[in-house]
C-alpha cells in the first residue's frame, strides 16, 4: 500500500465534507431568510378588499339646469364627442334639462349614515346611493361643511347595512400601505393601493389636514375612503394635483381626525359648530420678531380685534398669541385649527406676548358660523371701470355671473373666474385646462374678480416664485394646476 494514499484520501474526504457542510449551512440560511423576505413583501390585499368593499358606495346626483345648444364645457371644438353633446342638448335654449354627476362615499353606521365630499352632492336635486351588491337607495342630506368639503347623507334600509369605522389618522406614517376605493371615472367599484406619501398637507382651507398618497385617485373617487391595513378609514379622498386631470400619484385625502369631528357635529346638529376667537391674525416674520423683540417667529400676531370674545377678554392689536388652551401656537394655521376644534362656549386660557410682558387671558369662545353670518359680505355690481374679463396665463377669463353659473351648471353661490377660451399653444392648454373650467383660488387664496387674480400673480412674482398654483374646478371636481409666471 502506498503510504501516501491514505493521507490523500483523507484530504479529499475532508474537503468534500467541508463543502457539504457549507452547502447545508447556506441552505439553512436561505430557509431562515426566505420567510422573512416573503413577510417583507405585501401580501395579497384581496381578503381586506373583500372585507371592507360592501361598505363603499357609488353616488349619483341629478340636478336640473338650463339647456344650452351646442357642445359646451370640456368638449373642445372638433372633438369626436361634439355631435354627441350637440344632440344631447337639443331643445330650446334655456329649457330645463337633467345633469348628472358621479362620486363615491362610504357607510359609517348600520342605520345608514354615509360620508362623501360636499362637492359631490352640492346643488343636487336627487342623490342615489348604489351599494356593492347593486342595491340602490335614495339619500337625504343631513348636513355639509364646505370648509372641509365633507357631507353627511342618510339612507333608509330594511336591514342593517355593512359599515366601516374611522381610524386614527395621526398614527399613519409616511410609507404605510393604504387602499383607496371608489368609482373612478364612472367605471364602477374599483380598488387601488399605494402608500402614505406625506402628512399634514395644506391645500386651500383653514382647517386642511390632508394625507398625500400615490394610490390612484381619479375623478369619481371623490368622497371615497382611504383605508389603512386594518380596514379603518384614515382619510376621505378629495382632490388630486395633476397637469392632465388624471392620477399622476399626487392624491389628497382629508385626514380622518378632521372628518370625525365634522361628522359628529353634522350628525348631532346638522351643521358645524366651530369655536371663534374674534381676531384677525398673521404669521410672525423675521423682521416682525426682531422689531417686537421676540426670540422666534412662533405664534400668531393680532392685526385686528373684532367685537366678540377676544375684545371682551382684553386681547389687543399688536399682541402675539403664543399659547391657546395650554398648547403652543406655531403659526396662524395652527391657531385657527386649535380654536376651530374647541367647543363653542368653552373658557380657555390664551397667553399673549405684549411688548416685553407675557399675559394670560381667559376667553369664552363664540361660534364662528354665527359670527360669519352676522357680517355677510355685500355683493356689489361691478363698476363700469372694473374689468369682468381678461386674457392672461394663456387663458381668457370671465367673472362668474348668473348667466355663466347657469351655463356651467354651478351652484347659485359659486364664485370665481370662468375659463371661456384656452390658447392651444399655451402651457395652460398643455396642462389640461379647458373652456368651462372655473378657477376659484390662486396662490391658495380665493379669487372672485380679475383684480384678485392680478394681485395673486403680482404677489407671487414679488415673492420670487416661478409659478402660481391654481385651484380649478371642473363639474365640481377640484384639482390643482401650477402655471409658470415667466414673461
Amino acid at each position: 500500500m502506498n503510504p501516501k494514499a491514505v493521507p490523500m484520501s483523507m484530504t479529499l474526504s475532508s474537503s468534500v465534507q467541508l463543502k457539504m457542510l457549507m452547502v447545508a449551512i447556506l441552505a439553512l440560511a436561505f430557509a431562515v431568510l426566505a420567510p422573512a423576505n416573503a413577510f417583507a413583501r405585501p401580501a395579497s390585499l384581496a381578503p381586506l378588499a373583500e372585507q371592507i368593499s360592501p361598505s363603499v358606495v357609488n353616488i349619483t346626483t341629478s340636478t336640473t339646469v338650463s339647456r344650452r345648444t351646442g357642445p359646451q364645457g370640456i368638449v373642445p371644438e372638433g372633438s369626436p364627442f361634439e355631435d354627441f353633446f350637440r344632440d344631447r342638448n337639443n331643445g330650446p335654449e334655456g329649457s330645463p334639462r337633467r345633469s348628472s354627476a358621479l362620486g363615491s362615499g362610504f357607510v359609517i353606521s348600520e342605520d345608514g349614515f354615509v360620508v362623501t365630499n360636499n362637492h359631490v352632492i352640492e346643488g343636487a336635486d336627487e342623490i342615489l346611493v348604489e351599494f356593492f351588491n347593486g342595491e340602490e337607495l335614495s339619500a337625504e342630506v343631513v348636513g355639509t361643511d364646505p370648509n372641509t368639503d365633507i357631507a353627511l347623507l342618510k339612507v333608509e334600509s330594511d336591514g342593517p347595512l355593512p359599515f366601516v369605522s374611522f381610524g386614527d389618522s395621526d398614527e399613519a406614517r409616511v410609507g404605510d400601505w393604504v387602499i383607496a376605493m371608489g368609482n373612478p371615472l364612472g367605471q364602477g367599484f374599483s380598488v387601488s393601493a399605494g402608500i402614505v406619501s406625506a402628512r399634514n398637507r395644506e391645500l386651500s382651507g383653514r382647517y386642511d389636514d390632508y394625507i398625500q398618497t400615490d394610490a390612484a385617485i381619479n375623478r369619481g373617487n371623490s368622497g371615497g375612503p382611504l383605508f389603512n391595513m386594518d380596514g379603518d378609514v384614515i382619510g376621505v379622498n378629495t382632490a388630486i394635483l395633476s397637469p392632465t386631470g388624471g392620477s399622476i400619484g399626487l392624491g389628497f385625502s382629508m385626514a380622518s381626525n378632521v372628518v370625525t369631528r365634522v361628522v359628529d357635529q353634522l350628525r348631532e346638529f346638522g351643521e358645524t359648530r366651530r369655536g371663534w376667537l374674534g381676531v384677525q391674525i398673521q404669521d410672525v416674520t423675521d423682521d416682525m420678531a426682531e422689531a417686537m423683540g421676540l426670540a422666534s417667529t412662533d405664534g400668531a400676531a393680532v392685526n385686528g380685534v373684532l367685537e366678540g370674545p377676544a375684545s371682551e377678554a382684553g386681547i389687543e392689536i399688536g399682541d402675539v398669541i403664543i399659547s391657546f388652551d395650554g398648547k403652543d401656537v406655531e403659526d396662524t394655521r395652527d391657531l385657527v385649527r386649535q380654536v376651530g376644534n374647541t367647543p363653542v362656549g368653552e373658557a380657555v386660557r390664551v397667553v399673549v406676548r405684549r411688548g416685553e410682558e407675557t399675559k394670560t387671558l381667559m376667553v369664552t369662545l363664540g361660534r364662528r358660523e354665527d359670527a360669519e353670518a352676522a357680517t355677510p359680505a355685500v355683493a356689489q355690481a361691478p363698476a363700469e371701470d372694473v374689468p369682468t374679463s381678461t386674457e392672461m396665463l394663456g387663458l381668457t377669463l370671465s367673472v362668474l355671473d348668473d348667466t355663466l353659473r347657469e351655463q356651467l351648471g354651478t351652484g347659485a353661490d359659486a364664485e370665481g373666474l370662468a375659463v371661456t377660451e384656452v390658447d392651444e399653444a399655451s402651457e395652460a392648454y398643455e396642462k389640461g385646462l379647458r373652456a368651462g373650467d372655473v378657477i376659484t383660488e390662486a396662490g391658495q387664496q380665493k379669487v372672485v374678480t380679475i383684480a384678485d387674480l392680478e394681485d395673486r400673480v403680482a404677489a407671487a412674482k414679488e415673492a420670487g416664485r416661478k409659478s402660481l398654483l391654481l385651484l380649478v374646478r371642473r363639474a365640481g371636481d377640484p384639482r390643482f394646476v401650477a402655471l409658470s409666471l415667466a414673461e
